[in-house]
């Protein structure tokens, strides 16, 4: 039991939670790229705080809403696009691997305009477990909880191995090419410096006769 917690806590490092906060000024948009294997869950929780002059701190308004738009860098489909409230979250899956653009802002809502800082919380959890309403697990042990978590990190980091292979197929073929024109260009460099010794004996070669035969 304590050799199966210790093994799905190492596999949850897999996919760390990822924690920042940064400040936006309103309607303006801060986007983050985040590289992802194909069918990868990620699910992001946020929250936005305005800058309450008159009190000097930051406080939640809930007349102001947040945009978060998701999108895949290469084809330029859009994963999500949600609006909601200064405090909430997101979940997308990813359908082909690659960089991801994860963009916030802070967007008017029920006719509510400020020109006020922004203040965002954002945590992203890249690989986060996805829950399926029909299995019904108050009846099921620890154990087979447990053990169904690991299973579905499992498949998260063979998704992750899968990736990162096709990555280095893509650089091992890229650096291949670059051997190949740099093989061609050393021969080409060689026939040249053959060529012009071969040319400049030959030069001599006549020039010492003309010599002689003055």
């Amino acid at each position: 039991m304590h050799f199966i917690s210790w093994i799905y806590g190492l596999l949850a490092l897999a996919y760390p939670i990822q924690a920042l906060h940064f400040y936006l000024d309103a309607s303006e948009q801060r986007c983050f790229l985040e590289e992802l294997p194909s069918d990868t869950i990620v699910e992001g929780h946020y929250k936005a705080l305005e800058w309450v002059e008159d009190a000097k701190e930051w406080k939640i308004n809930n007349d102001m809403g947040v945009q978060v738009t998701v999108e895949e860098v290469k084809s330029g489909t859009t994963v999500a696009d949600v609006k909601g409230k200064p405090e909430g979250k997101f979940t997308f899956t990813s359908h082909d691997p690659g960089d991801h653009t994860i963009c916030l802002k802070s967007s008017s809502h029920s006719g509510y305009f400020t020109t006020t800082h922004i203040k965002f919380y954002l945590d992203i959890n890249v690989g986060a477990l996805r829950h399926d309403p029909s299995q019904d697990t108050s009846h099921m042990s620890t154990l087979a909880t447990k053990l169904r978590d690991l299973n579905e990190k499992i498949d998260g980091i063979r998704r992750e191995q899968q990736y990162q292979r096709e990555i280095e197929s893509v650089f091992r073929d890229a650096s291949e090419r670059v051997n190949k024109r740099a093989m061609w260009w050393s021969f080409l460099q060689m026939a040249v410096l053959v060529g012009a010794g071969a040319w400049q004996m030959r030069h001599l070669k006549v020039f010492f006769e003309d010599k002689k035969l003055r």
